[in-house]
């Protein structure tokens, strides 16, 4: 039986991300430590353990998931796991996050299988800031991912960028007037601070405000769009133009009141807040002979815990794993 699932503040709870791996074919600077230590394949969830995971979300009402890694398109079977969870009853929204190095190959095979969606992470559009902020990757893959994508009905196209002040903050002027032609997204996401790089990434955060104002200096004041009060993202408009931009403030300007969303990690830990090392695992249970209705009460009790948002101005800091570990 389905039922709704609200936190002790009354949000509903219908939005589970999980972290199909913890490894990546990138090495992005905000992400991880350049020599990443990646979980041996045991200790992560199987397909099986998967898919018996959404079953229990879908039971308590979340209806949304979002497929993200590390890098999720190099899991081994992604296909046929993305097929297995957009047919649990319940699941009407199957979304990716990914880097679209292999996208090239694997949206069409995707989008068959039921993925609805994809947000595709590009901080810049210059090839060599490109290799900076990745330490490896070629831009020209992501633009074949991202034609991929829409060849395969993957829409609405988001495209992702974390603006990291010393890396790419003049490249929001480029990635914004994408939007003038294309109906994409673009959407700004204020650096967040994770584990061993934590404070590097304080230092490098650019705020919400300080991007707008970057874009607003070139394309004029931005026009509001039609927006999800549930959404992070604060969708704007140039005027005139084609697609949309969206401002994900999780530093400076929190929107943790509409957040319904919690995370599973890759190795079955639901962790309630992004930015705080609350994490209940499930993983263990299961693997220990727990039946579904146990799992269940430990998810949904778990849900109810969830806490009202991060507490960064006080000092707490997410200390216990990278954001690939997470699942962003």
């Amino acid at each position: 039986m389905t039922e709704p699932t609200h936190d002790s503040y009354g949000r509903r709870v219908r939005y589970l991300r999980i972290s199909l791996t913890d490894a990546c074919n990138l090495r992005c600077v905000y992400c991880m430590p350049e020599h990443m230590q990646f979980r041996p394949r045991h200790e992560l969830m199987s397909d099986d353990e998967i898919i018996f995971l959404v079953n229990v979300g879908a039971s308590l009402g979340v209806d949304k998931i979002r497929l993200t890694g590390g890098e999720p398109t190099i899991r081994p079977g992604v296909v046929e796991l993305v097929s297995r969870i957009a047919a649990v009853p319940g699941i009407r929204d199957v979304a990716m996050t990914t880097n679209a190095l292999l996208l090239h190959e694997l949206a069409q095979p995707l989008a068959d299988a039921g993925l609805n969606r994809v947000n595709i992470s590009i901080d810049t559009i210059d090839p060599d800031r490109f290799r900076r902020i990745t330490r490896w990757g070629d831009i020209d893959d992501v633009w074949r991912g991202i034609d991929a994508a829409e060849r395969a009905g993957l829409r609405p196209v988001k495209l992702n960028c974390v603006v990291t002040r010393g890396f790419n903050e003049e490249d929001v002027i480029d990635l914004a007037a994408l939007t003038l032609n294309k109906d994409w997204e673009v959407r700004f996401i204020e650096m967040m601070p994770f584990g061993e790089v934590s404070d590097f990434q304080l230092s490098h955060v650019v705020s919400f405000r300080e991007i707008r104002q970057n874009v607003e200096s070139v394309f004029g004041e931005l026009e509001e769009a039609s927006y999800d009060f549930v959404d992070p993202s604060r969708p704007f408009r140039i005027p005139g133009a084609a697609g949309t931009l969206g401002f994900i403030s999780s530093v400076t300007e929190p929107f943790c009141q509409g957040c319904g969303r919690v995370r599973l990690t890759a190795d079955g830990k639901l962790r309630l807040c992004l930015l705080r090392d609350d994490e209940v695992d499930l993983l263990s249970p299961l693997r220990g002979g727990a039946d579904f209705d146990k799992i269940r009460e430990l998810m949904k009790e778990g849900a109810f815990h969830k806490p009202w948002g991060h507490g960064l101005d006080s000092g707490v800091f997410a200390e216990n794993r990278a954001m690939n570990q997470i699942g962003g």
